[in-house]
């Protein structure tokens, strides 16, 4: 594997001071990417509601609805 530090050279690097310090007014040199930062992903599981815990929200949702409609229906008439 090829690794890439992600510190910028300070002696290719301009507006440095002596041991790496950037001084005021001056932009600090932008850090490089890492394309290896994390670990190597094998395993990726799905994404999304499982069917048990979705019916079951969905059921009490109705039986909710269903009750306010049937309590507006009863205070109507």
């Amino acid at each position: 594997m090829n690794h890439i530090s992600p510190d910028p050279e300070p002696e290719r690097s301009t507006g440095l001071e002596p041991g790496g310090g950037v001084p005021p007014g001056e932009t600090p040199p932008a850090e490089s990417s890492m394309p290896e930062a994390g670990p190597r992903e094998t395993h990726n599981p799905t994404k999304g509601w499982a069917k048990g815990p979705l019916a079951v929200i969905l059921a009490l949702v109705v039986l909710i609805a269903a009750f306010f409609l049937v309590y507006a229906l009863i205070l109507i008439f």
